[in-house]
């Protein structure tokens, strides 16, 4: 399989023993091996991956000699010809009464593609070796079905902060997911006698480096994205000082407290499980960099880093506004470029004549959700699907609004006339999916008018 040429990411949770809850704090382990090191010794928590990293049990390159089974498996199991089709239809295909427009830029990204052969040449490679995944390889629930039948044990999690290591035996494997993986659970396999084959995206490894500069500079990094995605996790536990906001309102009310202080408690309550241990907005917010959650929605967290950089003129002046504020830009080109086609789709919804707009991908994938939030904020009707399962004989499909709910309801509203449809997939999404769920569609339609006649 050729990879595309664009890259995603995603990231993880971590813990210091068997069975742990992810710590806020930048000590632990970390701060005891740093003390160790030689006091002329610059010690960041990136040197410490970096230490980590070049120990000859940690795998980021895959294995060549099973590589060519591996792209023939990923080929046979993710290609479609309908899509195919599409993409040498000018994106455009009519099939049993369904006008389907595909956005321009869709599905796997180079960033997913190279974390799902890195884990298949895992497999291959270690075939008498016990394997695990510390989380969903991706947000994609066929993908992750294919590892489970593969026999990966998928470390169970007990709360969205807390995972229970202790199956990781001698001798395992342990595959890092391409969301990444925290420091401190880096720090424990790096203690195991295990081999560890990190699959981790560059783009997410791109944040940490970002939140490094900031811990270098001195500053207090904020974060636009969902404290407790598995990104996420993995950003803040490369930070030292923190505070994660979810959106333009939570920015907000933080560029507020910077300009004018107010009710700490109250203030604190909102962010407890958002910040770094032992935070204080009123002696860590006098210099900030913003860095993100790579799928984040990328115009709001432009618009996040506009408010804070007119915030900290407003409070210090402008002439050296790199002393209090610094910006890196951390959206993943892939997640970018599916928003902006899908937005390309919304725009010309009314010319296309679209009933609505079908956005596949996994109920619990960031990026697919942004996906979604575009059509349905500009009033077009809209569906995030996980699987071609959520679309229904009885002509009515299972998805996902934009609230996180659940829910089902009819899908064609008249099966006498022709359907016009727009269809999008998130950045870890394979096209064989898109095609699974164009094709019931398909079928629905060609039974329902059938039965109409």
């Amino acid at each position: 399989m050729r990879f595309s040429r664009t890259v995603c990411a995603f990231v993880l949770a971590a813990a210091p023993a068997s069975a742990f809850v992810v710590p806020n704090s930048s000590t632990s382990r970390f701060g005891l091996r740093m003390a160790a090191v030689d006091a002329d010794t610059k010690a960041t928590k990136k040197s410490e991956r970096r230490r980590i990293m070049q120990n000859e049990q940690f795998h980021r390159r895959g294995f060549k000699e099973v590589r060519e089974d591996v792209e023939k498996t990923m080929d046979e199991q993710f290609k479609s010809p309908l899509v195919g089709e599409l993409k040498s239809s000018q994106f455009v295909v009519e099939k049993d009464g369904v006008r389907v427009h595909l956005a321009k830029e869709f599905g796997f990204c180079w960033g997913v593609e190279r974390s799902i052969a890195l884990a298949y040449e895992a497999v291959e490679h270690f075939p008498d070796r016990k394997l695990h995944i510390t989380n969903e390889l991706i947000h994609n629930p066929e993908v992750n079905d294919k590892l489970e039948a593969m026999k990966v044990n998928f470390i169970e999690k007990d709360g969205p902060l807390k995972k229970d290591f202790s199956p990781v035996g001698d001798g395992d494997v342990v595959i890092l997911p391409a969301f990444g993986a925290s420091l401190e659970e880096m720090q424990l396999f790096d203690e195991k006698n295990v081999e560890v084959v990190d699959t981790t995206c560059p783009w997410v490894s791109k944040v940490w480096n970002t939140v490094d500069t900031h811990q270098r500079n001195g500053l207090t990094s904020v974060i636009h994205g969902k404290y407790a995605h598995e990104e996420t996790i993995a950003t803040t536990s490369f930070c030292e000082d923190y505070i994660c906001v979810k959106n333009m309102a939570e920015a907000e009310m933080v560029a507020d407290y910077i300009l004018n202080g107010g009710d700490k408690e109250a203030f604190m309550k909102h962010f407890e499980n958002a910040v770094s241990e032992g935070f204080d907005p009123d002696t860590m917010l006098s210099k900030v960099g913003l860095a993100n959650q790579t799928t984040m929605y990328k115009k709001e967290t432009r618009a996040i880093g506009q408010l804070f950089q007119k915030t900290m003129i407003k409070k210090y002046g402008p002439t050296n506004p790199k002393e209090h504020y610094m910006e890196f830009d951390t959206i993943c080109d892939a997640t970018q470029e599916r928003q902006d086609a899908i937005h390309e789709l919304v725009e010309n919804a009314d010319e296309l004549g679209l009933d609505f707009i079908l956005v596949i991908g996994g109920w619990d994938s960031s990026n697919t959700a942004h996906l979604l939030e575009i059509p349905i904020n500009a009033g077009v009707r809209s569906y995030h699907i996980n699987q071609a399962s959520c679309i229904g004989a009885d002509n009515t499909i299972t998805h996902r609004d934009v609230n996180g709910n659940i829910v089902t309801e009819p899908l064609i509203t008249d099966m006498s006339k022709d359907v016009v449809m727009g269809v999008t997939s998130g950045a870890s999404t394979p096209d064989a999916a898109v095609q699974d769920s164009l094709s019931s569609i398909f079928l629905l339609k060609k039974l329902g008018a059938s039965s109409s006649d």
